[in-house]
């Protein structure tokens, strides 16, 4: 799967689950919560002041 910035957290979780690891060490330990499922990665990564860009490397080339 090829991420990018409009990517829903959900999605991400139920494609590729190995990928939680990487969002959890970038910061994003909401992932359980329901409307963090819903959330593109852009929205995810702006309410936690991370920057979409290097998770977006992260994930499509871990």
């Amino acid at each position: 799967m090829n991420f990018n910035k409009d990517t829903l957290i959900g999605d991400i979780l139920e494609q590729a689950p190995d990928k939680a690891d990487i969002l959890l060490e970038v910061g994003m330990h909401c992932l359980s919560c329901p409307a963090s499922q819903a959330e593109t990665l852009a929205e995810a990564c702006e309410v936690h002041g991370i920057d979409v860009n290097e998770v977006l490397d992260k994930l499509n080339n871990a």
